[in-house]
């Protein structure tokens, strides 16, 4: 759930006294970013009877770029793609999830991100406030290698939670195999590897009855 109006964590969260005002306002934004463990995605969890929270999310993804780094199109520093992956859905605290196959959600999903940017970020010192809005925005962009291949891994881990169930969010009312390809595609802007192996999942899956063809006589 989003927790755009809630009251700060940190404001429960009494500093020791002579606390430095820089290492205060960063353990602030490290206690605030606690809540990402509270924002429920859509994916279901294969190793649970339940859906994955942003912070799992995030996790999952850093660990894949470590396993699959070297299946990027283009040299990437790892250590950065890292960095826009555990940062890419800190905006969620405010913003929310929004589910990728709800068009409707979408419509107003870059500017609610912008603003929950603008307001999470404003907690670090300025440094780190506009060091982190510009890899937030980087992501975003997707306008680096870097970037690309973080999009990628932010599209390839649901795919696979979906296709270890068999479905998962495939099974959305109107939601077709071309849909799940259409979302998907960005994964080839930094791996024909991924993609080739991300299509065979998606193609499989249909075949199996998982997610249905866009023409049911196909």
């Amino acid at each position: 759930m989003p927790h755009d109006d809630a009251p700060l964590l940190a404001a429960s969260v009494q500093q020791p006294d002579g606390t430095p005002d820089r290492l205060r306002r960063q353990i602030e934004f490290i206690i605030e970013v606690d809540r990402l463990k509270d924002v429920f995605r859509q994916s279901p969890l294969l190793a649970a009877d339940r859906k994955e929270n942003d912070a799992e999310h995030s996790w999952h993804l850093a660990l894949m770029t470590l396993v699959l780094a070297e299946y990027a199109d283009e040299p990437v520093d790892t250590s950065k793609v890292l960095a826009l992956v555990v940062l890419h859905d800190l905006v969620e605290i405010y913003a929310g999830d929004t589910f990728l196959y709800d068009t409707a959600a979408a419509a107003d999903q870059e500017a609610r991100e912008q603003q929950a940017a603008d307001k999470l970020f404003a907690l670090l010192p300025a440094d780190q406030r506009d060091h982190f809005r510009s890899l937030w925005d980087e992501f975003e962009e997707r306008v680096t290698p870097e970037a690309r291949f973080a999009k990628a891994m932010d599209r390839l881990q649901p795919l696979l939670l979906n296709y270890g169930n068999r479905g998962g969010t495939w099974r959305t009312p109107g939601v077709t195999e071309q849909d799940v390809l259409t979302r998907k595609s960005v994964i080839k802007d930094a791996s024909a590897d991924l993609w080739h192996y991300a299509q065979d999942l998606i193609h499989t899956g249909a075949a199996n009855g998982w997610v249905p063809r866009a023409d049911p006589g196909a």
